[in-house]
């Protein structure tokens, strides 16, 4: 079988709730070498924060 062209990736708050996010990312991207960040709604924090790529274990 081929491999997918996307990988999950986790987003992890930066508010140390404990809470994230699941998203696919394209590994192949050449544009892409840094680690995502995205502002989005943390509802333990209820508030926007900013989440940062980490693995999924």
């Amino acid at each position: 079988m081929a491999k997918p062209a996307t990988i999950k990736v986790r987003l992890n708050s930066t508010a140390d709730t404990g809470y994230f996010y699941v998203t696919k990312k394209n590994p192949r991207s050449l544009n892409t070498t840094e680690k995502l960040v995205f502002r989005k709604y943390d509802p333990i924090a209820r508030k926007h924060v900013d989440f940062k790529e980490g693995k999924i274990k």
